[in-house]
């Protein structure tokens, strides 16, 4: 199959919408029987913004390979007030500096480390309109063999090949929501491999030193704040408490 366009040029993609729904963002899982629409780069815009608060109002993901965009503005924040920044926006670059292949988190520190009052230069990159990628199965056909019933889903990983597996847990989807809360909250990014991931090492854990020692094994390199690792811990306790 080909697509009127190159795959470097999609921005992200969402399920069943051809709309930038930032809540139908495709993640790492996928139904058997979803619909997937890409989002491709479109009109480039740059824009200059002046620090004037210290929060922006932005919350920032990305799409795994390098392409960090604003997942969310704050309403009545500073950026909410420059109607040409917009949800969906790819930032291409910072000051003048190419922020392509960034994390999303280091994107969010970069900009809270600009100061108070200072004037900087956002290059944006806004999408299309979506193409949809992969039509729906007819009806009566499946090309997964036994995982045609609609309850399991195409994991994508970041090593190793995609694999089928059941759907999350109730505990799971709701533990999981909460943590990307919380990423929000303290580091104003929302991940949801990042929140899985979490909660994976905090699932079978006893104690919030187990799951801190765990965190440090697995993801080190973020150095959470102890205030932090602690509210996840009793995210992922609420969660299978049946207290979410």
């Amino acid at each position: 199959m080909s697509f009127p366009f190159s795959f470097t040029q999609i921005l992200y993609c969402t399920l069943n919408t051809p709309k930038v729904d930032m809540e139908r963002l495709v993640g790492v899982q996928i139904g058997l029987e979803d619909f997937i629409f890409a989002h491709v780069k479109g009109i480039k815009k740059e824009v200059n913004v002046c620090k004037s608060e210290d929060a922006l109002g932005i919350t920032i993901t990305d799409n795994g390979i390098g392409y960090a965009f604003i997942k969310d503005i704050k309403d009545g924040s500073l950026i909410d007030s420059i109607k040409t920044i917009c949800v969906g926006d790819h930032i291409e670059s910072i000051n003048g500096q190419n922020i392509v292949g960034w994390r999303h988190y280091d994107v969010a520190k970069k900009l809270k480390e600009l100061k108070r009052e200072e004037l900087f230069t956002l290059k944006l990159i806004e999408p299309k309109k979506a193409f949809e990628i992969e039509p729906r199965s007819k009806a009566g056909k499946s090309s997964v063999g036994k995982a045609g019933t609609g309850r399991g889903t195409l994991r994508l990983r970041s090593k190793g090949p995609a694999t089928v597996e059941e759907v999350p847990s109730e505990t799971e989807t709701k533990a999981v929501k909460k943590i990307d809360d919380l990423l929000e909250l303290y580091m104003g990014i929302r991940d949801t491999d990042l929140a899985t991931t979490m909660f994976e090492a905090g699932k079978d854990k006893v104690n919030p030193d187990e799951f801190a020692l765990a965190l440090d094994e697995r993801l080190g390199d973020f150095a959470f704040p102890d205030e932090f690792v602690f509210d996840v811990w009793g995210a992922i306790g609420d969660a299978k408490q049946g207290r979410l």
